[in-house]
């Protein structure tokens, strides 16, 4: 697809025909970042017109920051090919001129969009502002039915296949293929582009107290005058920030990799409508190092201030769970929640992805023979259908030994306890079951168990590089800033942060490293300890952050050298 092949814009492109307008289908891929450490790295783009696909261009972008090894997983896309990619103004030149006189269509096309105005800002040029159309509204208005509406799970659901996922090219094309599925839909309620983007205008906002997240009982602000406190001093680095009353009373914390910008963020006139922002006079400040140092210190500040704009937890919920373990009830059972278990538990992740975690529980559950049910064991005449399958060790019975049931709990949550790579505990309990039923001529159950192992390689896989108890190995993980010269330094040991602090260097580092090993020296690693909902709390803070931003870091068991000591401080950007 060329650029210099774009027809001219006939008249204004909002009063083009739906029939007869040319469509720029987009994709982007970044370096998985939030804000404005966001960075365009793929884009592909697909040319419908007619309601077919013609042709098809995709490029690869020049990045500022490396890539992390996590998003390179993830995406495919390697620092080497990113490093061999046209400068971004060269590209992004020709995909001005793709999208001149045509409609910008794009799955989620918001954050599309706004990669891409980043993106274009960066590279000094300007953004051509097309009229846009979003594939996830185009299913909600036009195929309400449909209730999953992810790329994929949404192409599923209108029968048209997938192959390849998370690069530019393969999705946009898969998201024009959902477009074309959709668009006759969209012709019969709408004539023209205007028409379009009025049909999937904004949906009307929810009003009244009930609306979601409001933390002040439904004021409103419409007439009021917002009136930001003096923010000039507030620097334009990560940190935690704190809006006060005239009273001194605290009303909202939050946190920013840039605190001058986001704190001034909520008194814009476009910014929610959230009434304690009319009660503000003071705002302070504390600056760290990076975004985890933000993240750390947000929640020491909410938990000691108690603030009523922070009512709903900002970092309660996303997209990681864990496999977990309450060790305190009759028999315990593996569960999956987004939660990591307090108390004497084991939890296993973070872990990325909700269907793939219960598929491993299930598998570990049918492999150490566990129980299926819930926390409440109830008594059976007989045993469930898994344990007459020889699924389960039945304890339902009530003639079950409690310590051969936990020999076998132990067993299968060693696995993740042990050092060693990623889920590599498991993988090799299942060579030594395979190698076993093929020494004892059971070539069937051998069979059965590889086709088990292919299986778990690909969960492994698929939930990321933390399949791995909170508790198995202490740990120190730096947070660099940006620029380089000093990092937020976390030193965990049995899933609990024991040590957090700001330093600049590496005999800082030696030295916080030192009074962690002399005070933790009688936890035995892959031991779990007895955790607060804090100590937990916080430690999900530092895991999530970890496994999505793939930091340097260094286990401390056995205790490091100083040489391991120091490659970690020059790989985080500290004076040596």
């Amino acid at each position: 697809m060329s650029a210099a092949a774009t027809p001219a814009v006939r008249a204004p492109l909002g009063a083009s025909s739906l029939r007869t307008a040319e469509f720029l289908v987009v994709d982007t891929e970044t370096n998985g970042l939030a804000g404005d450490r966001c960075e365009l790295t793929e884009v592909g783009a697909v040319l419908v017109g007619g309601g077919e696909l013609h042709d098809r261009w995709e490029a690869l972008v020049q990045v500022r920051a490396p890539l992390s090894r996590s998003i390179q997983r993830f995406t495919g896309i390697t620092q080497a090919m990113v490093d061999e990619a046209p400068a971004a103004d060269v590209t992004l030149r020709e995909l001005a001129g793709l999208l001149h006189g045509r409609v910008l269509v794009a799955h989620n096309a918001s954050f599309d969009r706004r990669v891409l105005e980043q993106a274009f800002g960066r590279a000094g040029l300007a953004w051509p502002a097309p009229p846009t159309l979003c594939t996830v509204a185009l299913a909600r208005r036009l195929a309400p039915l449909v209730r999953q509406r992810k790329l994929a799970l949404l192409a599923d659901a209108l029968g048209i296949p997938v192959e390849v996922t998370h690069r530019a090219l393969a999705d946009a094309e898969t998201c024009a293929r959902i477009f074309c599925a959709l668009l006759p839909r969209l012709a019969a309620t709408a004539t023209t582009i205007d028409e379009a983007l009025a049909v999937l205008g904004p949906a009307r906002p929810r009003r009244g107290p009930a609306a979601r997240g409001r933390t002040d009982g439904g004021v409103t602000m419409k007439g009021v005058r917002r009136r930001s406190p003096d923010l000039r001093r507030f620097p334009d680095a990560p940190g935690a920030y704190v809006f006060r009353n005239d009273a001194g009373q605290p009303l909202y914390v939050g946190k920013s990799v840039r605190l001058r910008s986001r704190a001034r963020s909520h008194f814009a006139p476009s910014s929610p409508d959230t009434g304690w922002v009319t009660q503000v006079e003071v705002a302070e400040y504390v600056q760290t190092p990076s975004e985890l140092g933000a993240l750390l210190e947000e929640h020491r500040l909410i938990k000691a201030l108690r603030p009523p704009g922070n009512a709903r937890g900002k970092h309660d919920r996303d997209k990681y769970v864990y496999l977990r373990c309450r060790l305190d009830i009759a028999f315990p059972v593996l569960e999956v929640s987004a939660e990591p278990a307090d108390g004497l538990a084991i939890n296993v992740g973070p872990l990325q992805g909700a269907h793939a975690a219960t598929e491993l529980m299930e598998q570990l559950n049918s492999l150490f023979g566990l129980r299926h049910c819930g926390r409440t064991l109830k008594r059976r005449p007989w045993a469930s259908a898994y344990g007459q399958m020889g699924r389960c060790l039945s304890p339902c019975l009530g003639d079950l030994d409690p310590n051969a049931y936990r020999g076998r709990l132990d067993e299968a949550l060693g696995l993740f306890a042990a050092a060693g790579p990623t889920g590599g505990g498991l993988l090799a309990h299942v060579d030594g079951l395979v190698a076993a039923a093929a020494a004892e001529e059971a070539y069937e159950r051998a069979g059965w168990l590889r086709r088990r192992r292919e299986r778990l390689a690909v969960l492994l896989e698929r939930l990321g590089r933390s399949v791995a108890a909170t508790h198995a190995t202490p740990r120190v993980v730096l947070a660099p800033s940006l620029p380089a010269g000093s990092a937020d330094a976390v030193w965990t040991v049995a899933g609990r942060i024991v040590r957090w602090e700001a330093i600049g260097s590496l005999a800082e580092l030696t030295a916080g490293t030192d009074a962690v090993l002399a005070a933790a020296g009688h936890v035995r690693p892959g031991v779990p300890q007895h955790l607060t909902a804090d100590d937990v709390a916080r430690g999900r803070i530092v895991s999530t952050w970890c496994a999505a931003q793939d930091p340097p870091a260094l286990d401390l068991h056995p205790a490091p050298t100083r040489a391991a000591l120091r490659r970690l401080a020059v790989q985080a950007g500290l004076a040596v």
